[in-house]
């Protein structure tokens, strides 16, 4: 995720950036054009840095962060995208002065077709509002909420949504080989259909549900699939559990 918001403010035309990151295999697709530091003590002494972008595992953030403190202090925009983690206990692993918006991307960022939601967090300026917004808007849309208890849901749908539609485009190509087609024609087809329906989604004025609707012909084969998949202890139901999970484990990381 770090590497995609990356490309994409580069693309922008970002100048003076420093990537601390430990593993240089990483830093291949990047050399030559950003200052790469194996950790935080390798950043050059007089960089003063108006956002720092916290894209490590939150696993790993009791570790990571508080070598970040010295450069995290009032002045500069903090951007976290670490699921989980509330923006004052960000702010308290930073040594308590750190401005954090918490942000939660996902991964078609990668084609500047994300979606992020973000909540600013105690004391950010609208300054620093406004250059996280620049930052977060040019990987897609982005949204704001003033609750950031929402961000864990967001987590949840958003965040780990591309999963579940690249599940779907999975279980699309596995049903078409079992009916009898080349593996090869149920995969393009199956990613086709997926990518396809997406664009139609995004270009569209109505809802999900109308455009459902506008598929499934009355006693067609759609509507026999679509009987499978609506019942009440298929597609409603799993879909409602399995976004109930992720956001209990979004809190949890956050403990």
């Amino acid at each position: 995720m770090g590497g995609a918001m990356l490309e994409g403010w580069l693309e922008r035309g970002a100048r003076e950036v420093v990537v601390v990151e430990p593993h240089a295999d990483a830093m291949a697709g990047f050399r030559g054009r950003v200052t790469a530091c194996a950790d935080a003590a390798s950043v050059p002494k007089d960089f003063r840095p108006g956002a720092i972008v916290l894209a490590t595992k939150p696993q790993q953030a009791e570790a990571a962060l508080p070598a970040f403190a010295a450069m995290a202090g009032a002045d500069a925009l903090v951007l976290s995208i670490m699921a989980g983690k509330t923006a004052g206990g960000v702010a308290a692993m930073l040594g308590g002065a750190a401005r954090v918006v918490r942000a939660m991307p996902n991964t078609p960022a990668a084609v500047r077709q994300g979606f992020t939601c973000a909540f600013a967090g105690p004391g950010v300026t609208p300054n620093q509002r406004e250059l996280a917004d620049a930052l977060l808007t040019a990987i897609g849309e982005v949204a704001w909420v003033e609750d950031e208890a929402m961000i864990d849901p967001v987590t949840a749908v958003s965040g780990g949504g591309p999963a579940y539609v690249f599940l779907l485009a999975e279980l699309l190509e596995q049903a078409a080989i079992e009916q009898g087609l080349p593996p090869d024609l149920a995969r393009r087809m199956a990613r086709r259909t997926v990518s396809g329906s997406g664009a139609l989604l995004a270009a569209s004025d109505l809802d999900a549900a109308q455009l459902r609707r506008n598929v499934t012909s009355p006693k067609g084969t759609t509507e026999q699939a679509l009987r499978v998949l609506m019942a009440a202890n298929a597609w409603p139901r799993t879909m409602s559990e399995a976004i109930a999970a992720a956001t209990r484990r979004s809190r949890e990381l956050g403990g």
